[in-house]
C-alpha cells in the first residue's frame, strides 16, 4: 500500500477516531472502500486520487470544527507532511471542496469528484444512514420528530446547517433525494436497495408514530 494511503488512515483515526456524529474514522473508510469499488467497477477515474479523497474528505468539514478554518488547517497540516505533487493537492483539495450536500448543486470539477461524492452519499443511505442520522441529530440536540415542524423544500448553507428540524425530517429534506442525485450507474445500482430500506423504516416509523396498532 502507499506511504501516503497508509498515513491517510492514520491521519483519520487520529482526528475523527471519537467522533460521535457519524462522521468517524468507519465512515471514512467506507466512503473509501465504496468509492475504489465503483472506479473499478466503472473502469473510470485516478484509483490513487479517489482513495486518498475519500480517506480525507471530512477532515476539513466546518460543522465537525469550531469554525472553517481550523477544519482547513488540519487538511493542509496532512499535505505538508506528505510530498504530494502540486497537482495531486489541487485535484484531492477541489473534490473534497465541491462534494459536500450543503454546497448546493455545484458542478463537480472531475469523474473522481463524482464517484467520491456518490460514495459519500452512498453512506447516507440505508440501515447505516439510518443509524448514522439519529446519532448526529442527538449529538446536536435535534428533536426525534414533530410533526408541527413543515419539511423545508429548498434552503442555502446557513439554514441546511441551523435552520429548526428533526432527525425524520432529514430524511425528507435530504436522505430520499440522494439516489436521484447520484452520477454513475454502479452507485445508483447500490442505492436502489438502500433508499427502499429507508422508506419501508419511515413507513413503520409512522405506524409506531401514529400508535396504529
Amino acid at each position: 500500500m502507499n506511504q501516503s494511503i497508509r498515513d491517510a488512515e492514520q491521519f483519520v483515526k487520529e482526528n475523527l477516531g471519537q467522533d460521535s456524529t457519524g462522521h468517524d474514522w468507519y465512515h471514512s473508510d467506507r466512503v473509501r472502500k465504496i468509492a475504489v469499488h465503483i472506479a473499478k467497477k466503472e473502469q473510470i477515474g485516478d484509483c490513487f486520487i479517489i482513495e486518498l479523497a475519500a480517506l480525507l474528505h471530512d477532515i476539513p468539514d466546518d460543522k465537525l470544527h469550531d469554525n472553517e478554518e481550523t477544519g482547513l488547517a488540519l487538511l493542509d497540516t496532512w499535505f505538508r507532511r506528505n510530498n504530494l505533487p502540486s497537482f495531486q493537492v489541487r485535484e484531492i483539495k477541489q473534490i473534497i471542496d465541491s462534494i459536500s450536500y450543503s454546497e448546493g448543486q455545484t458542478v463537480l470539477p472531475s469523474i473522481e469528484a463524482k464517484i467520491v461524492q456518490d460514495a459519500d452519499r452512498i453512506d447516507a443511505l440505508g440501515a447505516i444512514g439510518i443509524a448514522r442520522t439519529f446519532a448526529y441529530g442527538g449529538k446536536k440536540g435535534q428533536l426525534l420528530y414533530d410533526p408541527a415542524i413543515s419539511v423545508r423544500d429548498s434552503m442555502n448553507k446557513e439554514e441546511y446547517r441551523n435552520g429548526k428540524s428533526t432527525s425524520i425530517h432529514h430524511f425528507h429534506e435530504k436522505l430520499l433525494k440522494l439516489t436521484d442525485m447520484l452520477h454513475t450507474d454502479t452507485a445508483k445500482a447500490i442505492a436502489k436497495e438502500r433508499h427502499q430500506y429507508m422508506q419501508q423504516f419511515l413507513q413503520q416509523f409512522n405506524k409506531e408514530w401514529d400508535v396504529l396498532l
